[in-house]
């Protein structure tokens, strides 16, 4: 029997194959349509299909006159969607790793009481992750949780479950909130990413819901040139 997967789809599992692989590194200009209709035996609007989606994806970049091209990906997140981070990192067929640097019970300060939703002095779980791809650190994630919540958060192996797969298994997540700015950082924050103190860093801070309850409060600092965050919106009609 032939394969069930939509043509496009085979389409693009070839090329993201050979992307993920490293056969096509950064900046290989890929096969035109016109060849991958050939190959593929499909029109060309199919093979078109394929390729425009992994532009919107990110992984591949048009070049008017000149083709179509592997793109340079900074490690990237959605702006509107809540993803492990462990699974982009694998998913650009990269190595995932992480350091633990706390994972303890505090007492709300003020900020985190007030992020949070909790009382001044309130018991919460907070744990410090330095998030690296092939080694190098993308993300330090300074993360608040409300026990209620999710009461055997601090019983993970964060080594093996980075704190969004706990919390979406135990709370799927239902409503987010972001706030993105440019920040400096100081030294330790700086030594924690292994980056100059003098270079610009993305910032952002992100609170999740399910239903009506506040789970989470997270500081999330990537350096700049190592990571982008990514939105998309449609209009078209229904």
């Amino acid at each position: 029997m032939g394969s069930t997967i939509p043509l496009y789809l085979q389409i693009q599992q070839h090329l993201l194959e050979k992307i993920r692989s490293g056969t096509w590194p950064a900046h290989h200009q890929i096969p035109p349509e016109e060849q991958l209709a050939r190959d593929f035996g499909v029109s060309r609007m199919t093979a078109n299909k394929a390729i425009r989606d992994l532009v919107q994806q990110g992984y591949l970049t048009r070049q008017p006159g000149l083709g179509t091209f592997v793109t340079d990906r900074k490690a990237e997140s959605s702006l509107v969607d809540v993803h492990n981070i462990a699974e982009e990192v694998r998913g650009r067929g990269h190595r995932y790793e992480c350091d633990v640097l706390l994972a303890e019970a505090i007492a709300a300060d003020d900020e985190v009481a007030l992020r949070l939703g909790v009382r001044l002095g309130t018991r919460v779980f907070h744990t410090r992750i330095v998030h690296r791809e092939n080694g190098v650190p993308i993300q330090l994630e300074d993360r608040f949780v409300n026990p209620r919540w999710v009461p055997d958060y601090l019983e993970t192996d964060f080594h093996r479950h980075t704190p969004n797969e706990v919390l979406v298994a135990a709370c799927p997540i239902t409503d987010v909130e972001h706030v993105v700015e440019a920040v400096r950082v100081d030294a330790t924050t700086a030594e924690r990413l292994e980056m100059d103190a003098t270079q610009p860093c993305l910032s952002m801070i992100r609170r999740t819901w399910s239903g009506e309850h506040l789970i989470s409060y997270a500081r999330l600092i990537h350096p700049g040139d190592r990571y982008k965050l990514r939105s998309a919106l449609s209009r078209r009609a229904s």
